[in-house]
């Protein structure tokens, strides 16, 4: 359910501002700063995400980059008053964890199945115990993208709704008690500080 502002619905803007606002390359020898900044920003996530990875698995590179700075902006949008982050619906983010999961289990079980499924056995479990641990490794393996969505889920919109409830509270105290309205308000700009580090991380 995506709330309506002027006769548009918010996620549509939400969801399409991104794309309009990333900077297209020129065709230049040399790049503003915007741009340079913008591969300055890439290349270093880039390099940070695949150094523990081999060569095959470098070309995860443009989808997971691409993916991390398009939620990154949308977060961000998010935090503009009168805006709406899909990102606080669980259904986006299961609808984006759900393909990316199932992907990573499919490779991981066609390219290395040996090591995939040994995940599901750790070494030197007791022979009693053995149906019962795969059980529960396959039980955790299916139910990761479920748990993470709903955690991610959870900690943008308890922040979310943290930033209404105090700015509300620091409103209708502005008449009776401006001290401690005052007092709110600075708890609000920390707190607002604290949610843009949680958008960023929350990507």
């Amino acid at each position: 359910m995506s709330p309506v502002f002027l006769g548009i619905p918010l996620a549509a803007i939400a969801i399409a501002l991104p794309w309009i606002l990333f900077p297209a390359p020129t065709t230049r020898w040399t790049n503003n700063r915007l741009l340079n900044l913008q591969s300055w920003f890439i290349n270093r996530f880039t390099q940070q995400l695949l150094l523990p990875v081999n060569m095959k698995g470098h070309k995860w590179a443009a989808l997971l980059t691409s993916l991390m700075i398009f939620l990154i902006t949308l977060n961000m949008l998010g935090l503009l008053p009168y805006t709406f982050t899909p990102t606080t619906q669980l259904s986006i983010n299961l609808g984006l964890a759900t393909p990316l999961w199932l992907a990573t289990v499919i490779t991981g079980m066609r390219n290395q199945p040996t090591h995939a499924l040994g995940h599901l056995l750790p070494e030197g479990t007791p022979a009693p115990l053995i149906p019962v641990l795969i059980i529960i490794e396959t039980i955790s393996l299916f139910i990761r993208p479920l748990a993470l969505g709903v955690r991610l889920t959870a900690n943008l919109t308890a922040g979310h709704l943290l930033i209404q409830l105090i700015a509300t509270a620091s409103f209708v105290l502005l008449s009776m008690m401006p001290a401690v309205a005052i007092t709110v308000t600075m708890v609000l700009f920390l707190l607002t500080l604290l949610e843009v580090a949680v958008a960023m991380i929350q990507a």
